[in-house]
């Protein structure tokens, strides 16, 4: 039972990073104007570079969004990463009137 409960306790909390790293993803990718697979790449080198778990990467991005806030060392490396990364074209786009 002991195991049971410690399993449940582990795929609750790997459903909730998931989320949270999903949604820092989605802030990348609106902001940086880049595609969803480049917004992972960059949340990844990001965690990488600053030797930070992506997980509390992404926690930081949320609340960055939400208050402003983000450590500088985060700051940089982000704006490195998303400008290695640069911003995509969108597809299609209507002509100039």
């Amino acid at each position: 039972m002991v195991e049971l409960r410690e399993e449940v306790d582990q795929l609750k909390e790997a459903v909730t990073s998931h989320a949270t790293v999903d949604q820092a993803i989605g802030m990348v990718v609106a902001l940086g104007r880049v595609s969803p697979d480049q917004g992972w790449a960059v949340l990844r080198e990001v965690s990488q570079h600053t030797n930070v778990k992506l997980r509390t990467v992404a926690e930081m991005i949320l609340v960055w969004g939400r208050q402003g806030d983000l450590p500088p060392d985060i700051r940089a490396a982000l704006e490195d990463t998303l400008d290695k990364y640069g911003p995509t074209q969108i597809p299609d786009s209507p002509p100039a009137p």
